[in-house]
């Protein structure tokens, strides 16, 4: 899935167009990740059925379209699009079905298994920090400030825990280096949240959210 950092970029380029409230929607824009911190399956948090590495966000909506005017709940909905965006379109240009083949950046096809596959893109992602931040002007010092007031509205993620995840994002943010890219470039990058961003607002379009 796209990296804390990557979903906070396209939150912020969505909410051009929205104007929420940032203290909630960014942190709801990565609120589904904090399954993996308290040791849930992500199964759950990210509405995925079984055998399936996308959202769905149909089921998502059934339960929760009705709350989007909430500031947290539509910053959830935009991780969901994000990732479902990631898996379904942008992933499978770089590795393959299987997972057993990853294109790095000299358009090589290397053989890998899954957990050395998933350290090429974390790699990717913690040295890719420094220059989205500063690319798409990220303040985030809302991750250094006390959880605003939510309404227990999702019902998928301990929101009495939202702490675990503001701390995971200052220790991501502070740990950010510059180091060789394995498999994306900025410009992948870019790219995909631009091309990710028209995508939501269309969808927010359809829903009469924009």
């Amino acid at each position: 899935m796209a990296s804390a950092i990557i979903h906070i970029a396209i939150a912020k380029e969505v909410n051009k167009r929205l104007k929420k409230d940032e203290s909630k929607y960014l942190l709801g824009s990565i609120a589904p990740d904090i399954a993996k911190l308290v040791g849930e399956p992500k199964n759950k948090s990210h509405f995925m059925d079984e055998g399936h590495s996308e959202p769905n966000l149909d089921r998502f909506l059934e339960k929760y379209e009705c709350y989007l005017d909430d500031d947290f709940v539509m910053g959830y909905y935009i991780h969901l699009l994000g990732d479902y965006f990631w898996f379904k379109y942008f992933i499978p240009e770089i590795v393959n079905e299987d997972n057993t083949l990853i294109k790095n950046l000299a358009g090589e096809k290397v053989h890998l298994c899954d957990d050395a596959i998933m350290e090429y893109i974390y790699n990717d992602y913690t040295s890719l920090n420094i220059d989205l931040i500063d690319k798409y002007k990220l303040d985030l010092d809302i991750f250094y400030q006390d959880i605003p007031k939510l309404d227990n509205i999702i019902e998928e993620i301990p929101m009495d825990k939202l702490e675990i995840l503001r701390d995971k994002m200052g220790l991501i943010i502070e740990n950010s280096k510059k180091a060789k890219l394995y498999v994306f470039s900025m410009e992948n990058i870019e790219n995909f949240i631009s091309t990710t961003t028209e995508m939501i607002i269309a969808k927010l379009e359809e829903l009469d959210y924009l």
